[in-house]
């Protein structure tokens, strides 16, 4: 038969047979180089997936009474089919779950069609390869304890014990490190990095090439030490704790939790141990003869919305404070999704419903409020309140910077007396009216069991929480650090840990540095001096063409990476290497320049909030950590650039490449006003506009031009001052931007044309880019 009288069907059939063929040829390739299949990092991701929401924890849409996310409900025998079992170690061929995932009976398949889930090829092999070799389970790798791992081996290119655990994940990835960065994008990453702020030319040109006197590690000291230093890490801590100076909701009225932010800035500039900020947090009122300092920073847990909404129901909304209250905790310190187990057992996670209430009931038995009353009364502070007063500011407060003679209020937390306590009830479907079983104050036991002689109560949930036992908060917290400095957490998922979250990309570095942590201390500051230390962190950014094929996300870390830097960190940029920068430490929140109209679109038109009255002088001039924050209208420039809107407990930002965020900084008043600012210095100071043109260029991008870039600049600003001098009419719209006083000398071509430059420099990506 020769090729032309092969029928059509036959030729379809040996297609198939082919295509098969190469499909189970491709699926075995792979797993090339998984020579033992993991369940935590293989098998476990798989289920969660595709099988854990009909097979998994929830009790109540489990299907055919199976349960796949423990052993011993994977081994149990079949109950629908007598004699069957969805797992049998080492053997395929008695495995219901092999021949149900491998069929294609639309009644058999599994997942089922109507499911719309489909397991891979590659899935499907992981999973015949992890029953052939036993279908061993082990623990969910978070809930497991924090236990040191062995060192790999050293080696030349290491300078602490991070390099060796991320020089060994290079290598298993066919990666080499990069070279070591330049001495000038050094000195500008870790000051950016430990207090948000670009180096002044004095910081650079004193530290040079990190050679000699000024070394790198007195670089890090000094930086480290520096009080902006507190500035910096407490942006990452009031999204955490929702920090707002609104109440939210409709009337959305002030409020006056800033001491609070002033206490978080002044832990972390005094370098508080991790395990007693967490503490003081949570229950700083229960220690014994607490001080005021102490109470002040259980401020962290009355940060969320309130109603002043006349008519609401008081209980509705106290339960939602308390369901914020124990979200948050879970979220932010523990980073698990607790809260999706309100209303029925977590779908993948082992929390049940019953649990949740349980975490619920530390927090129920504060005498806080649904609804104060009078709503034409709204107050800085819900009860109950910390009163704040002189001798306070000039004693135990010191760190609180006000300026008025009135007493302060903050909303903290209190404790209800034993014959007044309430009985926390399991709420059907999570509805504040509808309690069902009573409960007591209890963690998740497979986390940790709450320790027997723990009193009960917020000063026992952070014991229990800092217990060296705990699997979470040491992870997550260092987990935490790394997203800050390297974009990305060692588990990408920061505020979920759980079943349905990333998987660390480096495990045993994770542990080895939550141990480490714990070791000493719980040291902030020494645990970011590590980070800073390394090799990995050290390195040049350049990407290279292994880069993008082998590691395009850098997950492995052979380069550093290149991040946008946050929108209070732009804002701090500019005004500081502008010299505008009002350098004032803590204090009330202020308003910076806005678009007219937008706060008071979403303004309700009551309380002193119902329009925008912007600030002058120098508090115009504050770091955008000080911004005021109306939770109804957050502020709309730093939520172009993927700010927090601090209505909830957030753990991580987004970073958005976008045409408003060019818009904002082509005409953003603030960045043109630090331009003129800084074109009129550097007039004043040079006589010579190339030296002007140079220094701009060193304060704004921290490192000295190069000939291209000086020819470029020079012969912009040629062109801008030929613009000006020829349209004298346009110099004075063009300087008198912004409220920062100016001359009538400074008025003048030469100052409007090293503006433009200015705000050229203000807009190159390497600008707002931490490199």
């Amino acid at each position: 038969m020769t090729f032309k009288q092969i029928k059509i069907p036959v030729l379809v059939s040996l297609a198939a047979i082919l295509f098969s063929c190469q499909e189970k040829n491709e699926s075995s390739s792979t797993l090339t180089g998984i020579d033992q299949v993991s369940y935590n990092f293989h098998i476990r991701p798989i289920l969660s997936d595709k099988c854990f929401a009909c097979h998994g924890p929830d009790a109540n849409k489990r299907e055919a009474d199976l349960r796949l996310d423990t052993e011993d409900g994977a081994f149990a025998a079949l109950k629908e089919s007598p004699g069957k079992f969805a797992l049998v170690s080492g053997n395929l061929q008695e495995s219901e779950v092999y021949h149900r995932i491998i069929s294609e009976d639309p009644g058999e398949m599994m997942p089922p069609p109507e499911s719309n889930l489909v397991l891979t090829e590659r899935e499907i092999t992981l999973i015949k390869k992890w029953i052939e070799q036993g279908a061993k389970y082990e623990p969910h790798w978070a809930f497991t304890k924090v236990e040191k791992p062995n060192l790999p081996p050293s080696d030349d290119w290491s300078k602490n014990e991070i390099d060796r655990f991320v020089l060994q994940k290079m290598e298993e990835n066919g990666l080499e490190p990069n070279p070591v960065a330049k001495p000038h994008e050094l000195i500008k990453r870790a000051s950016l990095d430990l207090t948000g702020l670009p180096p002044s030319p004095e910081l650079l040109d004193r530290f040079g090439d990190l050679t000699g006197e000024n070394s790198y590690e007195d670089l890090l000291n000094g930086l480290l030490s520096d009080q902006s230093f507190g500035e910096k890490l407490a942006v990452l801590w009031m999204d955490i704790s929702r920090y707002a100076d609104s109440y939210g909701y409709q009337d959305d009225n002030i409020r006056g939790q800033w001491p609070y932010r002033d206490w978080v800035i002044h832990a972390f500039n005094e370098n508080m141990p991790y395990d007693q900020f967490i503490t003081w947090q949570l229950a700083g009122d229960l220690l014994p003869d607490p001080t005021k300092e102490q109470i002040l920073a259980t401020a962290f847990n009355r940060n969320h919305k309130y109603t002043e909404e006349g008519g609401v129901i008081d209980e509705e909304y106290r339960i939602e404070y308390v369901l914020d209250k124990t979200n948050t905790f879970s979220k932010g310190v523990l980073g698990i999704t607790m809260e999706c187990a309100q209303c029925h057992d977590h779908k993948y996670d082992p929390f049940s419903q019953q649990e949740y209430y349980e975490m619920f009931a530390f927090f129920n038995n504060t005498p806080e409020k649904g609804y104060e009353g009078d709503v034409s009364v709204s107050k800085p502070a819900k009860t109950p309140i910390l009163w704040i007063d002189e001798q306070d500011l000039s004693g135990i407060m010191s760190f609180i910077n006000y300026q008025d003679t009135s007493k302060l209020s903050v909303s903290v937390m209190g404790e209800l007396g034993e014959e007044e306590k309430r009985t926390t009830y399991i709420l059907d479907r999570g509805v504040y009216d509808a309690p069902s079983v009573p409960v007591s104050a209890s963690t998740p036991s497979s986390i940790l069991e709450f320790p027997k002689g723990l009193e009960a109560n917020r000063l026992g949930l952070a014991e229990w929480t800092t217990n060296r036992d705990n699997p979470l908060t040491s992870r997550v917290f260092v987990n935490l650090i790394w997203q800050e400095i390297f974009g990305t957490g060692i588990v990408k998922s920061a505020g979920d840990f759980g079943m349905q979250g990333d998987l660390p990309s480096h495990p045993e570095l994770l542990n080895w540095l939550a141990a480490d942590f714990m070791e000493n201390g719980w040291d902030i500051k020494r645990l970011l001096k590590q980070i800073l230390s390394s090799a990995t962190y050290q390195q040049s950014a350049e990407i290279t063409k292994n880069h993008l094929a082998k590691d395009p996300e850098n997950i492995y870390l052979a380069r550093a990476p290149r991040l946008r830097l946050s929108a209070e960190n732009i804002q701090d940029l500019v005004l500081a290497s502008s010299g505008l920068l009002h350098q004032e430490l803590g204090g009330p929140s202020v308003k910076p320049y806005q678009p007219e109209g937008v706060w008071e679109a979403a303004s309700s038109g009551r309380g002193v909030l119902a329009t925008y009255v912007q600030d002058t002088g120098k508090s115009l001039y504050r770091r955008g950590l000080y911004n005021f924050i109306k939770l109804t209208v957050p502020p709309p420039k730093a939520i172009i650039f993927d700010s927090s809107n601090r209505d909830q407990c957030e753990v991580g930002r987004g970073r958005t490449n976008t045409p408003l965020q060019a818009l904002v900084m082509l005409n953003d008043p603030m960045v043109l006003e630090a331009s003129r600012v800084l074109a009129a210095n550097l007039e004043e100071t040079y006589e010579n506009d190339n030296e002007a043109i140079q220094m701009a260029f060193k304060r704004i991008l921290c490192r000295d031009m190069n000939s291209e870039e000086e020819e470029l600049l020079e012969s912009y600003f040629e062109d801008q001052l030929k613009r000006f001098e020829s349209n004298q009419d346009q110099i004075k719209p063009t300087l008198e931007v912004g409220e920062y006083p100016i001359s009538s000398e400074q008025e003048n071509a030469r100052t409007a044309a090293l503006m433009q430059v200015i705000v050229s420099l203000y807009n190159l990506e390497e600008t707002i880019t931490k490199i």
